[in-house]
């Protein structure tokens, strides 16, 4: 007991952890929480872009939409490896979710569709379409780079490397949606693409989850997290509503 104290003293003062045969008990639970939710999303989001590559409207877009879908699957491969190192079968973990399920599409917003998957929320829900993808994979985008600048701060040192390494591809698939979405206005599709963002932006603002609860606070003192979900949504809130202005469109009220 009293080296497991003098660890969690040292994780609150800022300390890192390298390997997972020092981490005690409760950390070990909510990294591998963690990077489980990480690689599910990762792995979830490859399947659905992986349905929408010949729905591109030319070469370039489908090469994009490919490379989106062969960097989540590596982002993925790079976390995944590390979660092997705490003793999870990672042969049969990537197996064992049905990747490309969805919900109905009018599902409400911020409904799960299974306890045992640990995607986040927004990834429940189907693509409609090139332009719908494409208004998701910014909308979220801007998300996970909120999300991974968090990440970037774990106190589980090898995952923050993974993260560093991912975070750069993260932001180029990002950056590719809003050239994406960039072509689409010009073509004409400015309606589409806002009912678009009228159903991704509650889907996405979901993911962010609830506000301060015991367990953050927690993992607050694990070195886990730094900042609210609440500020972190906040974030993303202002990021995107500014991207969309640049657009020349508006978030919904």
């Amino acid at each position: 007991m009293s080296d497991e104290m003098n660890i969690d003293d040292y994780l609150a003062q800022g300390g890192r952890l390298t390997n997972p045969a020092n981490v005690p008990s409760r950390y070990r639970g909510e990294i591998m929480k963690i990077m489980a939710t990480f690689v599910d999303s990762e792995l979830a989001a490859a399947a659905g872009f992986a349905d929408v590559i010949n729905a591109g409207p030319g070469i370039k877009e489908r090469i994009a939409a490919a490379r989106i879908v062969l960097e989540k699957t590596d982002n993925a491969d790079k976390v995944l490896r590390l979660m092997g190192e705490f003793g999870a079968n990672t042969d049969q973990y990537v197996n064992h979710h049905p990747w490309t399920d969805r919900l109905h599409r009018d599902t409400p917003a911020g409904t799960t569709r299974s306890a045992h998957d640990m995607r986040i929320s927004v990834l429940n829900y189907p693509l409609d379409g090139w332009a719908d993808a494409v208004v998701m994979n910014m909308l979220m985008g801007l998300a996970v780079g909120i999300q991974l600048s968090e990440f970037l701060r774990c106190s589980y040192q090898p995952f923050a490397e993974a993260i560093r390494e991912v975070a750069p591809r993260e932001q180029r698939h990002t950056e590719l949606a809003i050239e994406g979405i960039e072509k689409l206005i010009a073509q004409g599709e400015t309606e589409q693409i806002n009912q678009s963002v009228a159903y991704w932006w509650p889907r996405v603002s979901e993911s962010f989850g609830i506000g301060a609860t015991s367990r953050s606070k927690a993992l607050a003192r694990m070195g886990l997290r730094t900042t609210s979900n609440a500020d972190l949504h906040d974030q993303w809130s202002t990021k995107a509503g500014e991207t969309l202005k640049g657009l020349g469109l508006m978030p919904p009220a």
